[in-house]
């Protein structure tokens, strides 16, 4: 029986990936990286810390990946106030309220930092609608590690066959179905290069999983 959802974020929940991308633009130019798109585009789905950790090994600088981190977020920050380009994706606020209103349980199992889940959440009004919140940032491994997914389970008070996850990258889905979930893949326009083939079910529109079209997948 179906008993719960679990969210991504970035890309599933609020399209936040433009400005994450001028971010890290921001930030490769202040310390002179020169990253091919192919590999930002690898990123998707891994938390800031992970990406500055590995850029730090990959172009072996002295400088601390939390330098890099900061000065990221420091852009992001400022962006996610002024930036007249964030917005919900099409189709979501919908589908959280048919789902809440059908009595599922809903967690955001994101790899965003909690300052910014948590703004996110109160920019668009959301947190009624949300049991919990978690961040990729305060664990030990990111996805495609399925910690997180575990984690928001336990959070929900549900098993992985209880509850489904909603996702847009690769590494995401991956991480949804080594921890054994449904995984239902959103194609979204800003995460190019995403390979959705592992995803249980993929969709472009999120009328296709309101409840009472999802419901009995878990009977």
């Amino acid at each position: 029986m179906l008993k719960a959802v679990l969210f991504d974020m970035d890309g599933v929940i609020v399209d936040t990936e433009p400005l994450h991308h001028k971010a890290y633009q921001m930030m490769f130019k202040d310390f002179n990286l020169k990253v091919s798109e192919s590999m930002y585009c690898g990123f998707t789905g891994q938390s800031t810390r992970s990406i500055c950790e590995f850029l730090c090994r990959h172009y072996m600088l002295e400088t601390k990946p939390i330098d890099l981190e900061i000065t990221k977020r420091d852009h992001f920050t400022r962006l996610f106030f002024e930036d007249p380009d964030l917005h919900l994706i099409d189709g979501v606020e919908e589908l959280i309220k048919n789902y809440y209103n059908n009595g599922l349980t809903l967690i955001v199992a994101s790899s965003a930092s909690m300052f910014t889940i948590n703004n996110v959440m109160k920019r668009f009004r959301l947190d009624t609608y949300f049991k919990d919140k978690l961040s990729g940032a305060d664990l030990k491994a990111s996805k495609p590690h399925p910690e997180i997914f575990a984690n928001a389970a336990i959070a929900a008070g549900v098993s992985n066959r209880e509850c489904f996850v909603i996702e847009d990258s690769t590494n995401g889905i991956i991480a949804a179905k080594r921890g054994d979930f449904f995984c239902i893949a959103y194609k979204s326009i800003n995460s190019k290069d995403q390979d959705y083939s592992k995803a249980d079910m993929l969709i472009s529109d999120y009328n296709a999983i309101k409840y009472d079209k999802i419901k009995d997948l878990f009977n």
